[in-house]
């Protein structure tokens, strides 16, 4: 008669994706297809004495992380701590050096440190797994690194944010402010009191990172990243660019680029019809295009505590078994890091609004100035709002280098019919 192993689990991080785990390993102690059993058998957070939804009584309690990490109490060590650095990198590095299997759910530690932290894994020949990173209970990591190994990756395209999702959902449906949905999206808890991780788009930034360093067999490379919050998203472009047909969504992408790689996060105008313009509230939403496959499309909550929680029960699953793969797509020390990618070599489709001068003559010097910089108008849209300083003129452009439309939209900024700073956000490509 063979008889059940007990994997003793550390987890450092009792917040409610910490609590949710516990809560449900203690219900399913079975749930790894595999003849053994789990518990956790160890913990550590910044209080001991913190109310909380879990039981935490028979649980051998750590102040440090580190030493939990590298203590004999746990098998396998789960970091729920957060943040790139500090205590979450010192505890996986000591974790691994322990010979430990290593679960997190910190997208910034892997986006940043991905490339260290995972030669450290294959050094000592453990896992290092972090599907809960990205897209919360949405197996993302799983279908771009296991399911799509034999095709050839050509773009990521989607929304990896909750919080600002929600927030621009809130704006169109309600017509408030930015501000004021912001601090609603606080009270309800879908934003942090310090929000600027989510709304300043590094959030998405750091998991399109991960992702794109899995389907382009590269390590990450969170500084090759370009991003751009919502925080200037107002309620009158939701509104124009509506009347154009589109929506506004925080878009991470990652495509390959002549050898290289684009990612990066921005605020994009999507056809209205789109899944991704569809994909409202909370909700994360992605599309994968590879040669052989074509498009995919992924969509669920990309957060909270039972989805999180989720994510990391199948990683430690896999770590149970003893599944053997490189943490990326190869030896982490051979992997080249994801190189940005020279601006004067990008094309896009615009978004242009402008606040002008109720005065003759104004329309025709945009236009003219753009047609000097030979940028193409594709749509344009005059609607004045009442109260407001002056007239918005909002329009869409063909597609122009990137570069050649910045400097026109300069150029427009100097006029002096020109009332305020121009706005500009791209339109998908999807």
């Amino acid at each position: 008669m063979t008889v059940a192993r007990a994997w003793r689990i550390g987890v450092a991080g009792l917040g409610t994706v910490g609590a949710a785990l516990l809560d449900l390993i203690d219900t399913r102690k079975g749930f790894a297809p595999i003849d053994g059993v789990v518990s956790v058998s160890a913990v550590s957070a910044r209080s001991r004495s913190r109310s909380r939804s879990c039981d935490i009584s028979d649980k051998i309690w750590y102040d440090d992380p580190v030493a939990l990490a590298s203590s004999s109490d746990c098998d396998i060590f789960v970091e729920l701590i957060g943040g790139s650095d500090g205590p979450a990198k010192a505890a996986v590095e000591a974790a691994l050096k322990s010979g430990k299997p290593v679960i997190t759910a910190n997208k910034a530690l892997i986006a940043v440190h991905g490339a260290e932290l995972a030669a450290l894994a294959e050094e000592v020949g453990v896992p290092l797994l972090f599907e809960a990173a990205v897209m919360g209970g949405v197996p993302a990591v799983k279908v771009v690194r296991e399911a799509l190994v034999g095709d050839d990756i050509q773009s990521i395209v989607g929304i990896l944010n909750g919080t600002c999702n929600y927030i621009l959902t809130e704006m169109e449906a309600t017509g408030r402010s930015f501000a004021d949905v912001l601090a609603e999206a606080q009270r309800l808890g879908y934003a942090e009191a310090d929000p600027t991780t989510d709304v300043g788009g590094f959030d998405a930034a750091h998991k399109i990172s991960i992702l794109a360093a899995l389907a382009f067999n590269c390590t990450p490379n969170f500084d090759a990243t370009e991003v751009e919050g919502i925080e200037q998203v107002e309620l009158l472009d939701i509104r124009m660019a509506k009347d154009l047909g589109y929506r506004i969504k925080l878009i991470a992408s990652a495509e390959r680029v002549e050898g290289s790689a684009l990612v990066r996060v921005h605020p994009s105008l999507t056809p209205l019809g789109h899944p991704l313009a569809q994909a409202g509230g909370a909700l994360n939403a992605l599309f994968i295009e590879s040669t052989r496959l074509g498009r995919i499309y992924l969509q669920g909550p990309g957060a909270g505590a039972g989805p999180t929680a989720v994510a990391v029960a199948a990683d430690i699953a896999d770590a149970l078994l003893a599944t053997r793969r490189p943490v990326f797509q190869g030896a982490a020390r051979t992997l080249p890091q994801i190189q940005a990618v020279d601006p004067s070599r990008l094309m896009c489709r615009a978004y242009l609004r402008f606040l002008v001068k109720d005065e003759p003559g104004v329309i025709a010097a945009v236009s003219e100035t753009l047609a000097e910089a030979g940028v193409s108008i594709e749509s344009f849209l005059q609607k004045p709002v009442e109260g407001a300083a002056g007239v918005p003129i909002v329009l869409t452009t063909h597609s122009v280098a990137e570069s050649v439309l910045m400097a026109a939209v300069e150029r427009i900024a100097a006029l002096s019919a020109v009332l305020d700073r121009p706005r500009m956000f791209r339109i998908a490509r999807i």
